[in-house]
């Protein structure tokens, strides 16, 4: 009998959708095809100049040509304890917070120092890509609370009450929200703090998004608006998104002592330290003003605008507005069963590859994020793309037959 080369549990693992669809139209377009891509997460802004700055000056720092603490340079651990307070009103200490690579390392080391094998985990959908597996990988079973355009996918307390069980130990809350631009007023986020304080759950809240609201939309920290629950939060946060530094992978993890300590301790294992140098980019944004992503913010204002109204004009197509993050979510329901150019399609994934051949737009169907019948679109990408990508999709969806 011939042993399968690779393990259940790593052979269980999916592609990342978003990337896998970021990567074939970067294919495309190197084979000379003239694709707009929608697909991957990450604004378009270069990293602010004195953040890079930073970063050439630790390059000639000897101190980080070594090991530093697996679980973070001292300086920055106390800079996002720092940031922290400043931005959501939550008081930490150095000693609460993990600095990681990435916001996926932080996601994951939640989950393997949370979940034990069968641990349930409560998680609206659509959700992020990553979070499916990662609590699979932890061992845990992911226990979808579905929301769709009707209520702007938001889950409400009596539907997390609903999916919970004997076996539910924690809650994911995402505030502003990948894939749908979705953010919880602070009085639902309130009420969705105090359910879960009262049947003691954990609760892993992923706040990469919270300087990125628009309109009338406020971010809330469920850890702040919610004392109560004490101990039993965990909140991932990082650079990427605020100071467009997505491929400079610095996040962190901010928690109770003993679970910052034992993630800090897988991560001793599995990465050691976070590049210096990146950990010194890091420090610089933190610890300065928020004007490089009050600029940013302001131009993916004016791309959500055009986008959503460009999408609702399509037929068969409807977009609520998203109020952070720099997503759309439009359900494409309608249009499913009808033909495009000769081909006819049935679900949500086989209409974006069609769309990706015929069209040359790069969408991220709805099935990735565990909603069929969507599609997800950044508009993180320059305003002359975005509404040639859009224009594109409106063409070739009102030919439909």
């Amino acid at each position: 009998m011939t042993r399968p080369r690779i393990s259940a549990r790593i052979s269980a693992i999916s592609e990342s959708a978003t990337l896998a669809v970021d990567a074939k139209a970067k294919a495309m377009k190197a084979a000379g095809r003239p694709v707009i891509g929608f697909g991957a997460g990450e604004p378009d802004f270069p990293t602010p100049d004195y953040i890079v700055e930073a970063a050439v000056e630790a390059c000639r720092t000897p101190r980080f040509h070594k090991y530093t603490p697996a679980g973070g340079l001292p300086e920055l651990k106390q800079a996002v304890a720092d940031k922290t307070l400043r931005d959501s009103g939550y008081r930490v200490g150095a000693s609460q917070v993990l600095i990681t690579n990435g916001g996926k390392q932080a996601v994951y080391e939640a989950f393997a120092t949370l979940l034990d094998p069968g641990d349930e985990v409560l998680v609206v959908a659509p959700y992020w890509t990553t979070y499916p597996e990662a609590i699979k990988l932890a061992g845990g079973v992911q226990v979808d609370v579905v929301t769709d355009e009707t209520t702007g996918y938001l889950a409400s307390v009596e539907r997390l009450e609903a999916a919970r069980t004997d076996r539910t130990k924690a809650l994911l809350f995402v505030s502003p929200s990948n894939p749908t631009g979705a953010v919880y007023s602070p009085e639902q986020v309130e009420a969705i703090g105090r359910w879960a304080a009262g049947h003691d759950l954990w609760v892993v809240t992923d706040e990469i998004y919270e300087h990125l609201t628009y309109g009338d939309a406020t971010f809330s920290s469920i850890a702040t608006a919610v004392p109560e629950l004490g101990d039993r939060v965990v909140v991932l946060n990082g650079v990427a998104k605020t100071y467009a530094m997505t491929g400079w992978r610095v996040g962190w993890l901010i928690g109770p002592e003993d679970v910052v300590k034992a993630a800090a301790n897988l991560q001793s294992h599995a990465t050691s330290n976070v590049s210096n140098v990146a950990q010194a980019a890091a420090l610089a944004a933190v610890t300065g003003d928020l004007s490089a992503v009050a600029r940013m913010r302001e131009a993916f204002d004016r791309r959500r605008r055009t986008m959503v109204r460009m999408l609702n004009e399509i037929p068969g197509v409807v977009c609520p507005e998203p109020k952070g993050a720099f997503y759309a979510y439009p359900s494409v329901k309608g249009l499913l069963g009808r033909e495009f150019g000769g081909r006819r399609a049935q679900t949500s994934a086989e209409l974006a590859e069609i769309i990706l051949e015929e069209a040359e737009v790069a969408l991220v169907p709805g099935e990735a994020f565990g909603t069929p019948g969507y599609f997800r679109l950044s508009y993180a990408l320059g305003d002359e793309d975005l509404a040639e990508g859009v224009g594109r999709v409106a063409k070739f969806l009102g030919e439909a037959r």
